[in-house]
């Protein structure tokens, strides 16, 4: 009896072990739930919210793919959190809304879709899908995660804070 306990702890912890391993996306995120950078309580736009997951198996939410992309650019400025510590981004795509590895993904910058915090980067989990929505929604080019700069989304950032009068940080 004691050994088939032993037994079961053990492949419980292995398949534990493995599904962390491969990575998920937290599913359930509760309306309390703030975005990392901005404050905004991110469970109003489920179909915008984004996460991050730590090293520490920690996850953090962001309210669009533009703060997420603020936090990834300067994890320090927001906690005792380095670049190194940042193993897993997830997104969702904008059409199935189905979550997908954002660092695979491709986004549209420029379009006329607009998120909660105004002009977004708008991810697809493959390029067609994404030329669509570029070509349907006036939007300027494609790019991958390791192509959106900290310098394009400030640019992004400071024209909401020119249009809202400097009410963000």
């Amino acid at each position: 009896m004691r050994n088939g306990l032993i037994v079961t702890v053990v492949c419980l912890g292995l398949i534990f072990s493995v599904a962390l391993v491969q990575g998920a996306p937290e599913k359930t995120i509760s309306r309390d739930t703030r975005c990392a950078v901005c404050g905004m309580f991110v469970g109003k736009y489920g179909n915008w919210v984004t996460q991050i997951r730590l090293a520490d198996s920690r996850s953090l939410f962001f309210d669009g793919v533009k703060d997420l992309m603020v936090f990834y650019h300067n994890p320090q400025k927001y906690g005792n959190v380095a670049a190194k510590d940042i193993k897993e981004v997830w997104v969702r795509d904008y059409y199935s809304q189905e979550w997908i590895d954002g660092l695979k993904a491709f986004y549209v910058v420029g379009s006329d879709v607009l998120g909660p915090m105004g002009k977004e980067f708008i991810p697809f989990a493959d390029k067609s899908a994404a030329e669509t929505f570029l070509k349907d929604h006036n939007g300027r080019r494609i790019l991958t995660f390791d192509e959106i700069t900290d310098d394009l989304v400030q640019s992004m950032r400071m024209k909401m804070k020119m249009k809202h009068g400097g009410a963000m940080k």
